[in-house]
């Protein structure tokens, strides 16, 4: 198992923790500049921090606090990561054969096994037939499994992933998405990747923490991170479309700007009367040509298709909330709807999700609301 715990002030602003069992694939998702490649290079020796934890297999690999200061520390080259890189970094005076040896010079064996283990890993990744090319005469994705080859040669114990994947075309993504997949059951080992593809992220990941300044906001599995948000923050960072503000007191919310009142349960850490941010995920909500007792009427405002999918977005009645509402085109063909349509929205107050406001420099969005 992978345990970390990262606090530092300088040069950059580092608050994390973060557990990765073995064979499990930990998501690392946030802006550009947020922290996700300093944590691991962190992780990987590659720069250091000034306080905290790294622990790999039971074996500690840094370890300090402010009392204490340093405590161990252990060089690059003496921790077991495999690291794959946005670049490849392969060397291109040599062929992919030839590159996936490099971590097993010093590995004492002979040249013959090692040339023997490389062409084992580089038919694992599907691409043996083309040991003796050279980088150049390779695609980006055939690159780029050299690369992870090159990084598993030395069986590490952990697998460092900082965004393999986003130079490489959709179809070439998805090959070395299925490879990876299946890699994962045979190697057993804690995998970080670094991401910020957050459908890339749902997909492969087991947990993601989603990171902010440095600062690891929270951590679950993609579909709790997706639904239950800790804070309007993480919804902005993972992009949920329908978040709102409104007013919490004694399990009843009022939605900002237009007064509609919903019943809400929540885990008694919201104070009364407070001000929140919700969330309501696609599955709560349903659209319908006819009134309820308990519908909000809404204008059909902006229309899309995605193939078979169809975006709409509705204004509510006497409001300036807009939400949207995802369908297919069938559905849409079934309700008759056009720009300027009135529909009834129905929303499923038991999946109506209610957060604590955060702005980003507030210390208290350390704590577990």
């Amino acid at each position: 198992m992978l345990k970390v715990q990262l606090s530092q002030s300088i040069p950059m602003p580092i608050q994390i923790h973060l557990e990765c069992q073995p064979g499990e694939l930990h998501a690392l998702v946030g802006p550009s500049g947020s922290g996700k490649t300093t944590v691991l290079r962190t992780i990987a020796g590659l720069r250091q921090s000034s306080t905290g934890l790294i622990e790999c297999d039971s074996q500690i690999w840094f370890q300090g606090d402010e009392l204490h200061g340093i405590s161990k520390v252990l060089a690059a080259a003496q921790r077991s990561c495999g690291f794959l890189f946005q670049q490849y970094a392969l060397f291109p005076h040599l062929n992919a054969i030839e590159n996936v040896c490099i971590p097993l010079q010093n590995s004492g064996l002979n040249k013959s096994e090692r040339k023997t283990i490389a062409r084992e890993w580089l038919e694992k990744m599907g691409i043996s037939e083309l040991a003796e090319r050279m980088p150049h005469q390779l695609s980006g994705g055939q690159q780029q499994r050299v690369a992870l080859a090159r990084a598993l040669a030395r069986k590490p114990k952990i697998l460092l992933l900082d965004e393999p994947f986003s130079a490489i075309d959709t179809p070439t993504r998805q090959g070395l998405y299925k490879t990876l997949a299946e890699l994962r059951k045979d190697l057993n080992i804690p995998i970080l990747l670094v991401t910020h593809d957050l459908r890339e992220a749902d997909l492969l990941a087991d947990q993601i923490t989603v990171i902010d300044q440095g600062i690891g906001l929270q951590t679950a599995a993609p579909q709790t991170l997706f639904q239950k948000p800790r804070n309007s923050r993480v919804a902005q960072l993972v992009g949920i479309s329908n978040m709102f503000h409104g007013i919490f007191d004694a399990g009843k919310l009022i939605w900002d700007g237009c007064g509609h009142i919903f019943s809400v349960v929540d885990k008694g850490k919201i104070p009364p009367n407070a001000r929140v941010a919700w969330v309501v995920p696609q599955s709560g909500l349903s659209v319908h040509e006819n009134r309820s007792n308990s519908s909000v009427q809404a204008t059909v405002e902006k229309m899309s298709s995605l193939g078979q999918i169809a975006v709409i977005q509705l204004r509510i009645e006497n409001s300036d909330n807009t939400i949207e509402w995802e369908a297919s085109s069938a559905e849409v063909k079934r309700l008759q709807m056009g720009l300027g349509s009135q529909m009834y929205l129905e929303l499923d107050e038991s999946q109506i999700h209610i957060m604590p406001l955060r702005p980003i420099n507030d210390p208290r969005r350390f704590i577990g609301l």
